[in-house]
C-alpha cells in the first residue's frame, strides 16, 4: 500500500496535468450522477464545497438552485457549516471561496446528504484528506449519507487510514 505523501503528490501531480476542459467534462458528469441519486432527491439541504484549482467542481450544481445548498468555512482547526448565498460569499481561508460572517449557520443534524471532496478514496470508501483533519472532524457528527466525489486517478484499492477516519458511504466518479 502505498504511503499518505506519495498518495498525495501521485494525486497533486494528475490533477496539474488535467486539462481544463477535460476536468470540466468530468465535473459534469459528476454532477449528472449527484442528480441521479435517491438521496440527492430525497434531501432538502445539502453539504457540497467550492472547488480548490484542480478539485471536482460542483459550482453548477449549487449555484442552480432547488435545494438548500451548505458549505464548509474554516473556523480555527474546525469547519462550520453556513448557507450558500451569492450575495455572501468571500474569499476565506487557503483562498477559498465561502459563505461570509452573515450567512446563516447550519448544525451537522440538517444535512441530509453531504458530498465530501478528499485527496483520494479507496474501494472500500475510505478517504485519504489533505492532511489537517478539517473533514475528519466534521464527518463524524454527520448523520446522512456521505458521498465522495472524485476523478479517476483519485481511486486506489486502498488508502492508509487511521482509527478515527470515517469512511463514505459510496463515492461518486464519472
Amino acid at each position: 500500500m502505498a504511503g499518505k505523501q506519495e498518495i498525495r503528490a501521485a494525486v497533486r501531480a494528475a490533477r496539474k496535468a488535467l486539462p481544463e476542459p477535460e476536468r470540466q467534462a468530468m465535473s459534469s458528469d459528476i454532477i449528472g450522477r449527484i442528480r441521479a441519486m435517491d438521496e440527492f432527491r430525497r434531501a432538502s439541504t445539502v453539504l457540497a464545497y467550492w472547488p480548490l484549482p484542480g478539485e471536482v467542481d460542483l459550482r453548477p450544481l449549487v449555484t442552480e438552485g432547488g435545494h438548500r445548498f451548505v458549505l464548509p468555512v474554516v473556523c480555527g482547526d474546525d469547519l462550520v457549516l453556513k448557507e450558500y448565498d451569492p450575495e455572501q460569499m468571500v474569499e476565506g481561508a487557503f483562498g477559498i471561496m465561502e459563505p461570509g460572517l452573515g450567512a446563516r449557520n447550519v448544525l451537522p443534524e440538517e444535512i441530509d446528504l453531504a458530498l465530501i471532496p478528499g485527496v483520494a478514496f479507496d474501494r472500500s470508501c475510505m478517504r485519504l484528506g489533505r492532511g489537517r483533519g478539517y473533514y475528519d472532524r466534521l464527518l463524524g457528527s454527520l448523520r446522512c449519507h456521505k458521498a465522495g466525489v472524485a476523478f479517476p486517478f483519485q481511486i486506489y484499492d486502498s488508502v492508509p487510514a487511521d482509527p478515527w477516519d470515517v469512511p463514505m458511504d459510496s463515492v461518486i466518479i464519472p
